[in-house]
């Protein structure tokens, strides 16, 4: 990327930085940079490449994960940033205000794992990400995995040896993670329209109806938090996905499954509702019903060529672009009657001036991205009594403002080679802004998937053009990791559940991380200042904590001048050792269900 300045953040470093303030007019104010000794730039881990270091970055401070996280290095000399997943029971005791009547509720964790997030002290704003990570699998050579015996390219099946489900993503900079109340009515909104006929103002905290939002805030520019996950999951698939708001009207969403048992068919594309599979599939049923479009359109899949080949996958690009140009009769996806992708809406041009590959279309036989069942939620305030709203015996609080809006998820999955859990695999996200902008993953340079700018900002419409038009995401973005685990593994008499149980603790492993970016990115910081009580707790204060920092010398980590006065008002005195990274962090306790074949 020429002429692009560089953050390479080391993860055995754990990298952030404070964001920049703005001040009364909205006027976003120079970041503070600071020069080490040695010459070293800011954030950068010692082992970086050269040619991977950046030109100029600001500086930060630095605060270390809790017990769950903490660097290590394997026989090899790899050291890593890891966070530990331990099977240990944790009873706690918290107040709840949305259960009948509002009170204490005892709770019981049986997993205790990190998050380790950059919230407000490091932040960016279009540009790269590049990840080194190894997944938490139980993959070594006596735990009986059946995958292990197919090499690094098998892939992945034997779902009960990967019983973690790490996350490695991203969230506007005014939604904390895990703090609902930052992301009450924050949450994943990407939306800058004024229109009440279309979706209605009070939903969006930061509406652009309001034209004297203060706290430093633009007039009539609607903000929000929306997401962006680099990968998520584990086990034999890995999702990439952004997830915005407001999301698309029922009639513009895939139909529901009313005639089946449960709605969990559309992730495995077995539903008997007529449509209930695959936006727009059967294409002449759809048509029936409406007379625009369904879903996003344009998305871009490819292949995870790293996977072993199996020919019996492989598709014949001129039979399936036929197949959905006539338009597919069938009501579910096959390999030939749709696209890998089974996105009929999806594009199927060639891939980056290939003459062979095309997307969408899995013309070599190896793993491929696919449309995710999983296309949002609809978003409640707590006893909300409209009919769209989860029915329970919540009353209405007085404490939180009454909203309900759908949020969507564009999402791919895709299949993951063995090499996932027993290897560093370079997972990268390329994210460029405007309305031609887009947003890609990929594995190793390859493209897995993309979301181009204009499926966001060119949605299907009916008549009545009541399909809101999101923007481009564009807000300042931090870094988040965490990995959560499943709440019961067996009942201790099943020898191989007993030998997955005895595999903890387990360990994602971060070797680096590296952000690229075109400029520098700010937040609003006033708005969060004034609504500090939303953003913390008494273990998760909003403060700058200084400390160590991962150092070849003292010069690298010392700066040049005599004093140093942050931004936030505190003041160090002379011989201020400075600590090149940051990272906000958060002990994250989750239950989850067990995971099966």
């Amino acid at each position: 990327m020429p002429g692009v300045k560089v953050a390479a953040l080391a993860i055995a470093v754990v990298a952030t930085t404070a964001a920049a303030r703005n001040d009364s007019r909205g006027a976003r104010a120079e970041p503070r940079q600071f020069k080490t000794k040695s010459g070293i730039g800011v954030w950068v881990d010692p082992d970086t490449p050269e040619d991977r270091q950046p030109d100029g970055v600001n500086a930060a401070l630095e605060i270390y994960a809790h017990d769950m996280t903490s660097t290590a290095c394997d026989a090899d000399g790899t050291c890593y940033f890891y966070i530990k997943s331990q099977d240990e029971v944790n009873k706690l005791t918290v107040w709840n205000d949305y259960i009948n009547p509002p009170g204490y509720q005892n709770v019981t964790f049986y997993y205790r794992a990190a998050m380790v997030q950059s919230w407000n002290k490091f932040c960016f704003q279009g540009g790269m990400v590049e990840v080194s990570t190894k997944l938490p699998g139980i993959v070594d050579a006596d735990s009986g995995n059946p995958d292990v015996a197919g090499g690094p390219s098998a892939r992945v099946k034997a779902l009960k040896y990967y019983p973690t489900w790490p996350g490695i993503w991203m969230m506007g900079n005014l939604g904390r993670a895990i703090f609902s109340a930052s992301n009450t009515r924050m949450w994943p909104f990407s939306y800058n329209e004024c229109n009440d006929k279309v979706f209605k103002s009070s939903n969006q905290r930061i509406s652009a109806c309001d034209a004297d939002p203060g706290h430093g805030l633009n007039p009539n520019q609607g903000r929000g938090a929306p997401e962006i996950d680099i990968i998520e999951g584990a086990g034999n698939e890995i999702s990439t996905s952004m997830q915005v708001g407001p999301g698309m009207p029922r009639d513009f969403r895939i139909i529901y499954p009313s005639d089946d048992p449960a709605p969990g068919c559309v992730y495995t594309g077995t539903c008997k509702t007529q449509g209930a599979n695959t936006p727009d599939v059967p294409a002449e049923y759809y048509a029936s019903l409406r007379d625009h479009k369904t879903w996003y359109q344009g998305m871009k899949y490819a292949a995870n060529n790293f996977c072993g080949v199996d020919s019996k996958l492989k598709q014949d690009a001129l039979t399936v672009k036929a197949t959905v140009t006539a338009g597919v009769t069938e009501n579910a996806c096959t390999l030939t009657n749709c696209p890998a992708s089974r996105d009929v809406n999806g594009d199927l041009g060639l891939i980056d001036g290939s003459n062979t590959d095309y997307w969408g279309i899995n013309s070599n036989g190896t793993c491929f991205s696919f449309l995710n069942g999983y296309t949002g939620s609809y978003l409640c305030s707590p006893g909300n009594p409209s009919p769209l709203c989860e029915k329970t015996d919540i009353p209405q609080s007085d404490k939180v403002t009454v909203f309900e809006y759908q949020m969507d998820a564009l999402s791919a999955n895709w299949q993951i080679h063995l090499a996932a859990y027993t290897d560093y695999l370079v997972y990268q996200l390329e994210w460029v802004m405007g309305p031609e902008g887009y947003v890609r993953w990929m594995l190793a340079g390859q493209p897995i998937y993309e979301i181009p700018a204009s499926s966001i900002t060119n949605p299907p419409q009916d008549a009545a053009k009541s399909n809101p038009v999101k923007i481009m995401v564009e807000e300042p973005m931090y870094m988040i990791f965490n990995v959560a685990l499943s709440s019961t593994w067996g009942n201790g008499t099943d020898p191989i559940t007993n030998k997955i149980c005895d595999s903890f603790p387990m360990y994602l492993k971060i070797d680096y991380i590296r952000v690229y970016q075109d400029t520098s990115a700010g937040s609003k910081m006033q708005w969060i200042q004034d609504h500090i009580e939303s953003y913390q707790d008494y273990d998760n204060l909003a403060i700058d904590v200084s400390g160590k920092a991962f150092c070849r010398t003292d010069n690298d980590c010392t700066i040049a001048s005599s004093k140093t006065v942050l931004d936030s008002g505190e003041s160090f005195g002379p011989s201020l050792t400075v600590a090149i990274a940051t990272f906000g962090t958060a002990l994250l306790v989750t239950l989850f269900s067990a995971l099966d074949e």
